[in-house]
C-alpha cells in the first residue's frame, strides 16, 4: 500500500513537471547557478584555507645574509640562535638551494629562470620553531631577541602575512554566506513560483480531490517531491558544472598561484561539501514549494 502511494506521488510529480518544462527547466537552471557560485566560493575557500594551514604549520624566521659563512662561523651562529627557547632547528640554505627550491615551486614555469647566476637568491638561515611558538607572538620575540645581534639585521618572519591572509580567508567566508543567502533567497522563490504556476494550472483536479477526503499531506506530496527533484537536479548540475569549470579554467591557475606560495596540490571540493551542496539542492526544492502548498491547501480549506 505504501509502495502504490509513493509510486502514485513520483508519477504526479513526473506530470507536474512534463505540464510546465520551461518552468521547471528555469527553476533547476536558478539552483544549479546558486550553488555553482557557492560552490565556486567553496573552491577558493578550502585552498587558501590549505595554505593558511601550510604556512602556519611552516612559520618559521630567515635570516639574509650578503654571504654564505664558514663553518666556525655558523657553529657560533647556531649557538647563539639555539640558546632561545623558542628555536626548534637552525639550518643553512645556500643561494643554489634556494634557486633549486623556487625552481620546483614554478613548476611548468620554472623555463622562466633559464640562463640566470646561481647568486640569484640569497642565503639565508631558516629557523624553525616549536610548536606552541608557530604564531606571531612567538614569532616577534624571537626576532626581537635575534635583533640583538648586529650580525642578524635582516629579519624576515610571516607572521604577519599568515595574520592577513588569514583575515582574507575569513572574509572570502563571509562574503559567501551573505552572497549564498541572497542567491538561495532566489531560488526558493523561483521554485514557489514554478509550484505555485503548476497549482493553478491543476486547481480543479485538485479541488476535487479535496472535496472527495484527499488529505493535505496526500494533495501536497507530489508537489514536495517535484521541488525535491527540481532541486537535485540543479545541486547534480552545479557540481558537475564547478567541476568542468574547474579542471578547464581554474586549475591551472590556481596551481601555478599555489605552487609559488609553497602548496604543491590544489583540490577540488572535499566530498562530504559536494554531498552538501546536492542536499542543500533538494532541501532548498522542498523549501520552495511548501509556501505556496501552504497557502493553496489554506484557501481551500
Amino acid at each position: 500500500m505504501m509502495l502504490a502511494k509513493m509510486l502514485y506521488f513520483f508519477k504526479g510529480a513526473w506530470r507536474n513537471i512534463c505540464q510546465c518544462p520551461l518552468l521547471c527547466l528555469a527553476a533547476v537552471g536558478t539552483v544549479a547557478v546558486s550553488l555553482m557560485m557557492v560552490a565556486f566560493f567553496g573552491v577558493i575557500f578550502f585552498n587558501f584555507a590549505q595554505l593558511t594551514s601550510h604556512w602556519g604549520q611552516q612559520v618559521q624566521l630567515k635570516i639574509f645574509l650578503e654571504k654564505a659563512p664558514d663553518d666556525t662561523l655558523l657553529a657560533e651562529w647556531r649557538r647563539k640562535i639555539e640558546a632561545c627557547p623558542e628555536v626548534e632547528s637552525v639550518n643553512l640554505v645556500s643561494s643554489a638551494e634556494a634557486l633549486e627550491r623556487f625552481r620546483k615551486r614554478l613548476g611548468k614555469k620554472a623555463d622562466l629562470l633559464e640562463g640566470l647566476g646561481a647568486d640569484l637568491l640569497p642565503a639565508s638561515l631558516e629557523i624553525g620553531l616549536k610548536a606552541p611558538y608557530r604564531n606571531r607572538s612567538g614569532v616577534a620575540a624571537v626576532a626581537e631577541t635575534l635583533r640583538q645581534h648586529k650580525e642578524f639585521s635582516d629579519i624576515r618572519h610571516g607572521g604577519e602575512w599568515l595574520n592577513r591572509f588569514d583575515s582574507l580567508v575569513s572574509l572570502l567566508k563571509l562574503a559567501a554566506v551573505i552572497l549564498g543567502g541572497f542567491l538561495l533567497f532566489a531560488t526558493i522563490f523561483m521554485i514557489a513560483n514554478t509550484i505555485k504556476l503548476t497549482l493553478y494550472a491543476r486547481r480543479d483536479e485538485l479541488e476535487i480531490m479535496t472535496l472527495v477526503g484527499g488529505t493535505s499531506l496526500f494533495i501536497k506530496m507530489p508537489y514536495i517531491i517535484e521541488g525535491a527533484i527540481q532541486g537535485l537536479l540543479g545541486g547534480l548540475l552545479a557540481v558537475g558544472g564547478a567541476y568542468l569549470i574547474f579542471r578547464t579554467f581554474l586549475h591551472d591557475n590556481l596551481v601555478t598561484l599555489l605552487m609559488t606560495m609553497g602548496v604543491g596540490e590544489v583540490m577540488f571540493l572535499p566530498s562530504g561539501f559536494q554531498w552538501g551542496l546536492v542536499s542543500a539542492g533538494m532541501l532548498l526544492g522542498v523549501l520552495g514549494s511548501l509556501p505556496p502548498l501552504r497557502k493553496f491547501v489554506r484557501m481551500r480549506a
